[in-house]
């Protein structure tokens, strides 16, 4: 096999020009200070919560949800098998329409192909509707070095722009934010409002609409993302629910979109199953308020010049591996972070990645690769209860919870931890033999030296000290509950329950 860029194909490997793929901690580490936000864990689950249960009530409508979802399984599995086949006629039939199609091969070409297209008009500020492939690239970043200023025209994109923050979720980046918060920003940063700014959803609608018709009526080039492209027509899909994406497409001279090349649908009518499926699983309605379809240029409408960035960035190399291909089927409905406790609780940015939540577990190491077992990324494959319900939602029938224990499989496999590998063999000797077992379990309760007075051991000694950075561990019992089962309270219990009719073992029975 051989990649689309003409080179062989390898297992994923990690690369620096991965944009915003990879943070700068562990998992672990940044959950275990997320945790303690309040305000955001709150947020967090009235919004999942919210989500989760509109999504249940319009997918108990239908009778035929389970063959949406193995249709849309089946139409992105032929997408993987057929990639180069389908791009290259995605190429042509978008350059027939009057488009161009450029290739990048990781987050930095993508951002010099855009950023060089920008400075071709002549433009240093563009309009740009919510992409998670520009987030992936870090695009603002990259325009901004080069004096080019990107505005944000979702909403929620708006808002975390404008709070100087990062989003925090797929499909609500903004999710971690309540409408006090938000007004706050607003007062702060948009030069029209003031202290009599209301916290009503209306009100604050309102004010950014304001905002944004201004930065509308004067860009002439815009920016997106695409949530489908048709390789039988050259069609690309945006499919949005504020209307502002349709803005950013229609008024500027020029609009440049960006595609990972995944994103692909063999044939238009592929449609059909995927337009249910999405505004189901995402926003938890029938169907989504704006659908924008595009293909190439149309004289008299719409922008005179158009322009295709397909993006790899690690995907080729997922592409070779098994549990890559299931990762990119993804259609980034956000239907998996919804209904994750570990997200709930933790939030996005502890992912330290564009993509959070449960796909962004299986997806980010797999695109970026792991360098070392020290990588951030490492982690993520550990950022699961392993509980399934991201399968249960998923409308493409990603398997993530195999995917995720796969994952853990490899990254001990390429790095063997040293010391976790001694200690789990002196456990399995453990294990294997009751006396010394018995013994162990009767040196447990020494640990509550290390915890004092406290209820939680906050630093454990030497190279255990891995475990209570980003945990908090409690003291362990006076005694341990074999030992406490041999005492004459633990018979005395057991004889009232005996005699209360419930069935049961004396201590000396049990062993």
């Amino acid at each position: 096999m051989t990649t689309l860029l003409g080179t062989p194909a390898m297992p994923p490997r990690a690369s620096k020009e991965v944009g915003n793929l990879r943070g700068t901690r562990s998992f672990q580490a940044a959950a275990h200070e997320d945790l303690y936000k309040a305000t955001q864990r709150r947020n967090l689950h009235k919004a999942t919560h919210t989500i989760r249960g509109k999504r249940a009530a319009v997918i108990n409508e239908i009778d035929d949800w389970q063959a949406l979802r193995e249709a849309g399984s089946g139409i992105k599995r032929d997408v993987m098998a057929r990639m180069p086949e389908l791009l290259e006629q995605l190429e042509a039939s978008v350059t027939a329409r009057g488009g161009h199609v450029h290739w990048a091969r990781d987050a930095k070409e993508a951002g010099e192909i855009v950023t060089q297209l920008v400075q071709d008009t002549g433009e240093t500020n563009v309009v740009k509707i919510k992409s998670m492939a520009t987030m992936e690239i870090g695009l603002n970043e990259q325009l901004r070095a080069a004096g080019i200023s990107a505005r944000e025209t979702d909403l929620a994109e708006l808002i975390v722009q404008l709070g100087h923050d990062r989003p925090s979720h797929i499909l609500v980046p903004a999710i971690h934010r309540n409408r006090a918060e938000i007004r706050d920003i607003f007062i702060k940063e948009m030069p029209h409002t003031d202290d009599s700014l209301s916290t009503e959803p209306a009100e604050l609608a309102e004010s950014a609409r304001i905002f944004l018709r201004e930065q509308f009526m004067q860009a002439k080039v815009a920016i997106s993302g695409a949530n489908f492209g048709v390789a039988e027509t050259g069609t690309i899909a945006i499919v949005e629910s504020e209307g502002n994406g349709r803005m950013c497409l229609t008024l500027p001279e020029t609009l440049i979109s960006v595609m990972g090349i995944e994103k692909m649908l063999p044939t238009f009518q592929d449609f059909e199953v995927f337009l249910q499926l999405l505004p189901r699983s995402s926003t938890g309605e029938r169907m989504n308020p704006y659908t924008s379809l595009w293909s190439g240029v149309t004289e008299g409408d719409g922008p005179k010049n158009f322009h295709l960035v397909l993006v790899d960035n690690g995907r080729t190399a997922a592409l070779a591996d098994e549990i890559g291909r299931e990762a990119l089927k993804c259609i980034r409905c956000s239907a998996c972070l919804n209904v994750c406790p570990v997200y709930e609780r933790a939030g996005g940015h502890a992912y330290g990645s564009t993509y959070p939540g449960p796909i962004g577990a299986i997806l980010t190491p797999q695109l970026t690769g792991i360098d070392s077992a020290h990588d951030p990324n490492a982690s993520l494959p550990y950022a699961s209860s392993l509980c399934g319900a991201c399968f249960e939602v998923c409308p493409v029938k990603i398997d993530i919870p195999s995917a995720l224990l796969e994952l853990r499989h490899q990254k001990i496999e390429s790095h063997k931890p040293k010391i976790e590998g001694v200690l789990m063999g002196l456990m399995s000797l453990a294990f294997g033999y009751r006396k010394l077992w018995n013994l162990a379990t009767k040196l447990v309760p020494l640990g509550r030296i290390l915890g004092g007075r406290k209820k939680k051991i906050t630093h454990l000694p030497s190279f255990l000290a891995g475990w209570t950075d980003v945990r908090d561990t409690s003291v362990p019992p006076k005694k341990s509950f074999r030992v406490w089962f041999d005492s004459d309270e633990a018979q005395a219990l057991l004889a009232q329950a005996r005699a209360e009719g419930i069935p049961g073992k004396t201590p000396t029975e049990a062993k």
